[in-house]
């Protein structure tokens, strides 16, 4: 929300501001039982968290001394709340490897109805795309998983899918099922294998709508990363573009020695057959990460018009661009991958900086640390 800056805590709490004032306005001391991972704004009142004490919690701004209602349906710790405005479907996932889909339409104080739409091991982050046509899963074993033409009244067929293997062993990131005689995709850094996932009956029949087209179709992919071929990476953050046109992923080596800020354009462009090989994502830009604070998961994002990127960076963060004039990406997509240009440097913080976001309708930006601190940003004009 653009009038209230909320922070969600470590412990249990849910910190509430004024961005433009930068006063503090309420504390939700209780607002779980556990650490606070996300928040996400439905409209301009009601919002959601969600917490290691695995719920989900709906919360109204006009009314802060109770919750709206508690949601209870995964297993593990809830890490990711997206929000489909068309239909008021609220998406969640967690670490039990699940994404959970509930109908606010229909919520009462009990909570709402829900249902488990897909599974995967070693899930990370989920995202949807500003259209919700696409849905996007990063893993900590180092895959991105694209459900395209999505339709989140349908549910995926829940175990139907493999277990993906924990780490990739070989430069060329071979994907297999859990049958050794299944077919596999192996060369080029970014491919997937979708057959390998899903028989082309099972697709068929889990994917295909009246008149012959996909939907929830599954593609599988190893992104490509600077300095990772021989030893795999984790995926441990996932934006999207407001307009649509990149996904930027945060990765760290298995080894934590190294990390990366990577930007990824889509390709568009259906495939031959619902199980042929394709790759929707091509590498644009990067840039190497001071990886300080190793183990913990850093939380980028983009600015609301696209044009730039706040990135967590030891102590404080770094504005980064496609270009030093902070130009369209569209306008900077450049044959092979190059480098993310450091536009502006911002350090306030005396402990490593874990999460930072751009304030969707005025020029701030906020950083927050592992200490507690938050600091907000704007330029003197």
């Amino acid at each position: 929300s653009a009038s209230v800056l909320t922070v969600a805590c470590e412990q249990t709490e849910v910190l509430l501001f004024d961005p433009i004032s930068s006063k503090h306005i309420k504390t939700l001391s209780e607002a779980h039982e556990d650490c606070v991972n996300n928040i996400r704004f439905l409209d301009n009142r009601l919002f959601a968290t969600c917490s290691d004490d695995t719920t989900i919690a709906l919360w109204d701004l006009r009314k802060l001394n109770t919750k709206v209602c508690t949601l209870h349906g995964h297993t593990s710790w809830v890490k990711n709340i997206e929000y489909d405005t068309n239909t008021r479907l609220l998406v969640t996932s967690g670490f039990d490897g699940n994404v959970i889909i509930w109908d606010t339409n229909r919520c009462t104080e009990d909570g709402c109805p829900h249902k488990k739409f897909f599974h995967t091991r070693f899930l990370m982050r989920m995202r949807l795309t500003p259209d919700c046509s696409k849905m996007l899963i990063s893993t900590s074993s180092g895959y991105l998983l694209i459900l395209h033409d999505l339709d989140l009244n349908k549910s995926l067929e829940v175990g139907s899918y493999p277990i993906l293997r924990a780490r990739r062993t070989t430069s060329s990131s071979e994907i297999t099922s859990s049958s050794s005689s299944a077919p596999r995709t192996v060369g080029s850094p970014c491919h997937q294998n979708e057959s390998g996932l899903l028989s082309e009956k099972q697709m068929s029949r889990s994917s295909q709508r009246e008149g012959g087209s996909p939907r929830n179709s599954l593609e599988v992919l190893t992104p490509e990363v600077p300095g990772e071929r021989d030893r795999g990476n984790c995926i441990t953050s996932l934006q999207l573009h407001p307009k649509g046109w990149a996904t930027l992923l945060r990765c760290s080596s298995n080894t934590d020695d190294q990390e990366w800020t990577c930007v990824y354009e889509f390709q568009e462009g259906a495939p031959v057959r619902p199980v042929s090989p394709r790759c929707s994502l091509r590498l644009t830009h990067c840039i190497e990460e001071a990886n300080v604070g190793r183990g913990y998961i850093k939380e980028l994002c983009f600015s609301p018009d696209g044009r730039m990127i706040s990135s967590p960076h030891g102590f404080g963060i770094r504005l980064l661009g496609f270009d030093a004039y902070c130009s369209e990406l569209v306008d900077c997509l450049p044959k092979e991958a190059g480098p993310l240009k450091e536009i502006r440097s911002l350090y306030s913080h005396n402990d490593v900086v874990l999460t930072t976001k751009f304030s969707p309708t005025h020029c701030q930006i906020a950083s927050g640390c592992l200490s507690g601190r938050v600091s907000l940003y704007q330029p003197k004009f």
